[in-house]
C-alpha cells in the first residue's frame, strides 16, 4: 500500500506514520512525502479555509497510491476567547473516491500574536518570532506553537495526530459512513 502525505513539514510526517503504525491495515504502508499547495493563504483564517487547504493538499497530491493524506493548520473563530480565534488542524484523507475529515482540539494563540497574523498577514511562526516569543523562525515544522505554550507537554506532532485518528474513524467504520 502507498500513501502520499501532501508535505514535507517534519511534525506533519512523523505524526502520520506514528499514527499508521497503530492500525494494521496501514502499519506496513510506503509514506511518501510530497509538497504541494494547499490553494488558500499561507496562514487560513477561518475553519473553512482551514478544511479547504486540507483537502486540497490531499486532492493535490494523489497520484499513483492507495491514499493521500492533507494536513493544515489555521485559525478559526471562536466566541468568548480573548482573541476571537482559536487554532485547529483539519486532516484529509482522500481514497480518489471520498474525501475523510478529522480535526483536532483547539487552542489559542497569545494575544499579541493573533493580533500580528490579522493585522499583518503573516504565519504563525513568524508572529511568535517578530514577537520576540522564540529564536525560532521556523517553530511549525518542529515543536509548534503549541509545545511552545504547553511547555513541551503537547508538541506539534502530537497535536496533529489528533486530527489524522478523527478522520481515519471513517476509514475503520466504513459501514458507518
Amino acid at each position: 500500500m502507498k500513501i502520499i502525505v501532501g508535505s514535507k513539514n517534519t511534525a506533519k510526517i512523523e505524526a502520520v506514520k506514528e499514527v499508521l503504525q497503530e492500525y494494521p491495515d496501514f502499519k506496513d504502508a510506503e509514506i511518501i512525502e510530497k509538497e504541494v499547495g494547499s490553494d488558500v493563504s499561507d496562514q487560513p483564517l477561518s475553519l473553512d479555509e482551514t478544511i479547504k487547504g486540507a483537502i486540497n493538499r490531499a486532492k493535490n497530491c494523489y497520484s499513483g497510491c492507495d491514499y493521500s493524506i492533507g494536513l493544515e493548520s489555521g485559525l478559526m473563530q471562536v466566541p468568548q476567547t480573548k482573541t476571537g480565534y482559536m487554532d485547529v488542524t483539519a486532516c484529509a484523507i482522500f481514497d480518489g473516491n471520498k474525501i475523510h475529515l478529522g480535526l483536532s482540539s483547539s487552542f489559542e494563540y497569545p494575544i499579541k500574536v493573533t493580533k500580528m497574523v490579522l493585522e499583518q498577514g503573516i504565519n504563525i511562526s513568524q508572529a511568535f518570532h517578530k514577537s520576540d516569543l522564540t529564536n525560532n523562525p521556523d517553530l511549525g515544522s518542529q515543536e509548534g506553537a503549541v509545545g511552545f505554550l504547553t511547555k513541551g507537554r503537547v508538541k506539534r506532532k502530537d497535536y496533529t495526530k489528533q486530527a489524522i485518528y478523527m478522520a481515519l474513524i471513517h476509514l475503520e467504520n466504513p459501514e458507518l459512513y
